[in-house]
């Protein structure tokens, strides 16, 4: 009876492992069979889309952006690291779309271009009256129009004066009893030689004994008549103005320098200019004064640069453009950025740092500039040498900042999420911008 139940019981656990041995072989290498479509939907429901161009935009299925109309990409959200909440986060994508460029702060020794506008005048050291030194009535203008080139020794006009027909008497007489009073000789000689008679005239008119009733008047320099005062028959008194003659040989290039300016520029500095009748022709020269008090009116200062004026080329009145290469000694060694890379919001001056990696993650800074130094500024704080900031296309990383409720240069707080309410809502001024910078950037390609 027990071997009957000892056999039962052995047949029983064969069984039972042949059943083992069976289930493995039949299911063990068995694929899981998963339906496609539930897991592509599985994937759907794991998987953010977003747009390159607007990383604000996050949607659970694939589409279009409702900014831009581009097709939204999936977001890698296992690469998404932990940043700061004011930081800006652009995908590659969307940077090289806004062509976003950056550089490395650097010192530098900065030099500054001070552009300046003026004329050309006439040097005022070289300008001249000729004046009557006689008394009496023009018999004769040899000069007869503005503009005229006269040479000195020219003999300009002719002057009919009764006072000088008396004066030659008196030579006359006095030369006859020059021996017993010498001084009345010399005095009469004297007085001929005040209305600048020569010597040589003198002696003639003593020796001949003839009188002349006109005397000439002669230039006492070379240049250009700039002005005309008299007529033929005019009389005129001892000292009267007759011609202004100006010397051109020599002129001054006047310019207008404003308030901001004249820090940038001293005595002694070289200027580079051109002449806008004179196209293609380079001129140099230093400036020698600088007007030390501002016009009331223009807000402007004189700075004059003499120059050697041969043929005569220029021409009083003629416009001329310079420029000043300013060495900023109180500057140098100092941090200098490119103008583009500085938003301006009101008092403030700010700028995009990016954060440290290779994604392009930005943070807002404000810092304070120093002077302007042609295209750049010289950084008074608020910036480290090798700090790395946008320098192409910081409005429109500024503007994704806005989109994102983020610190911007148009707020400093957190504005209403901008993923509410995306379909129905209002694109704002700078949404509107980014979407005109992508249009012509897809029209471009």
């Amino acid at each position: 009876m027990r071997k009957i139940v000892s056999n039962k019981y052995v047949r029983f656990a064969l069984i039972l492992l042949l059943g083992i041995l069976l289930g493995w072989i039949f299911f063990h290498s068995a694929p899981v069979r998963v339906d496609p479509h539930d897991q592509a939907t599985e994937t759907a429901k794991t998987t953010i889309w977003t747009c390159s161009m607007h990383p604000q935009i996050q949607m659970e299925k694939p589409g279009d952006c409702p900014i831009c109309g581009m097709d939204l990409i999936p977001l890698n959200q296992g690469s998404t690291t932990e940043m700061d909440k004011d930081a800006v986060h652009l995908t590659k994508e969307a940077a090289q779309l806004a062509n976003v460029l950056t550089s490395i702060v650097a010192r530098q020794n900065p030099i500054t271009e001070v552009r300046l506008y003026g004329k050309v005048q006439a040097d005022e050291r070289l300008l001249q009256n000729q004046v009557a030194h006689i008394s009496g009535r023009i018999e004769k203008l040899l000069v007869n129009f503005t503009g005229e080139t006269v040479q000195k020794g020219k003999i300009l006009a002719s002057i009919n004066s009764p006072e000088l027909v008396t004066a030659q008497q008196e030579l006359i007489e006095t030369a006859k009893t020059k021996q017993m009073q010498p001084e009345l000789y010399e005095a009469s000689k004297e007085k001929l030689r005040q209305w600048k008679l020569t010597d040589k005239q003198i002696s003639t008119i003593e020796s001949t004994g003839n009188i002349q009733a006109n005397i000439a008047i002669e230039s006492t320099t070379s240049g250009i008549v700039t002005a005309r005062r008299v007529n033929n028959g005019d009389y005129v008194s001892q000292g009267s103005v007759l011609y202004e003659v100006t010397d051109l040989s020599r002129v001054w290039v006047l310019f207008d320098a404003y308030e901001s300016d004249l820090p940038f520029l001293k005595t002694g500095d070289k200027v580079d200019f051109s002449l806008q009748a004179l196209p293609g022709i380079a001129y140099s020269g230093t400036i020698r004064f600088i007007d030390p008090v501002i016009d009331p009116v223009n807000r402007v200062a004189k700075v004059r640069v003499e120059i050697n004026n041969p043929g005569p080329k220029l021409k009083p009145e003629m416009f001329a453009t310079g420029i000043v290469k300013s060495d900023l000694k109180e500057y140098r060694d100092k941090l200098v950025i490119p103008r583009s890379a500085v938003l301006w919001t009101g008092k403030r001056s700010i700028v995009y740092v990016k954060q440290p990696g290779d994604e392009p993650v930005f943070k807002i800074r404000e810092i304070e500039l120093g002077p302007v130094v042609g295209e750049s500024y010289v950084v008074a704080g608020g910036l480290n040498e090798g700090d790395e900031i946008v320098t192409q296309g910081t409005f429109s990383v500024d503007a994704a900042a806005q989109l994102e409720g983020k610190t911007s240069m148009m707020n400093s707080g957190i504005v209403k999420n901008p993923k509410e309410n995306q379909d129905s809502r209002t694109m704002s001024s700078s949404e509107m911008l980014i979407d005109q910078q992508m249009n012509e950037v897809i029209t471009e390609k």
